[in-house]
């Protein structure tokens, strides 16, 4: 384990709070991977914590114009590495992976950029990845001078919530025809900004080929439209499940449903 460089520390994360926790949380290496991202001009410094999880925790970040980035730093420590192994195994795209806890996280890090790459290229509504390295990854910041409220937390109308139940079944039918699933929807990693949702955290996201994939994507859809349902929407696991069908354009079989 690569030791502090504290000089580094001061320069890179602005709040002393902040500092200590990077301390108590991260180890040398990853500081090392967070100064080796801002010399590339990815930021300058990280300005405050904006979100602390089991998995990570993302930092607003500056660099030398002022622009703001996201910066999600996962922890290669006390990360779920049983649970993340679930998303990562039977994903044709990482066949390589060990089963080393680094090399775990790392992979997921990798994970994530290449799926927000993809709805990315799909026109979907998520932050614009900007690069990654090891267990970081930097990424559009969604908000303004403070971070975009979750949609859990978002108070909205019938009108309101009549078109975020739209835009979420075009991000899912969106999604899938890109070939993924998000597998973890709920309110809780949906984003408000400027009334428009913004859809976060997919670094769990599998292919369709994976073997989980309708397993899944039939958790999200009974996610949200319980969700809406309790939020005044007229819908069901069912009727969303068909409606998304019909927005894919493509056969979204159910598990039951005979091929």
């Amino acid at each position: 384990m690569e030791e502090f460089d504290f000089e580094i520390l001061a320069k890179r994360i602005r709040n002393e709070t902040d500092r200590k926790t990077f301390q108590k949380v991260f180890d040398g290496s990853t500081l090392t991977t967070i100064h080796q991202l801002a010399n590339k001009g990815f930021y300058d410094v990280l300005q405050h914590v904006i979100s602390t999880g089991k998995e990570a925790h993302v930092f607003v970040a500056t660099d030398v114009s002022e622009n703001m980035r996201a910066v999600k730093i996962y922890k290669t420590n006390t990360s779920d590495f049983k649970n993340m192994m679930k998303y990562i195994q039977g994903d044709i795209r990482f066949k390589d992976v060990k089963k080393d806890k680094r090399d775990i996280v790392f992979t997921w890090t990798k994970k994530e950029f290449k799926n927000l790459t993809t709805a990315i290229n799909a026109n979907l509504s998520v932050p614009m990845p900007l690069g990654f390295k090891n267990n970081v990854l930097v990424m559009e910041y969604i908000g303004n001078e403070d971070a975009s409220p979750r949609l859990k937390d978002f108070d909205f109308d019938e009108k309101t919530a009549k078109q975020f139940y739209k835009e979420t079944i075009d991000f899912m039918a969106g999604l899938y025809n890109a070939g993924l699933v998000h597998g973890d929807l709920s309110e809780y990693n949906i984003l408000v900004n400027k009334n428009r949702l913004v859809f976060i955290d997919i670094g769990q996201a599998v292919l369709l080929t994976h073997p989980n994939a309708r397993e899944f994507f039939e958790r999200d859809v009974d996610n949200i439209s319980r969700f809406f349902s309790k939020n005044g929407i007229d819908t069901s696991f069912d009727k969303m499940y068909a409606e998304i069908k019909q927005e894919s354009g493509k056969k979204v079989k159910k598990r039951h449903e005979k091929p």
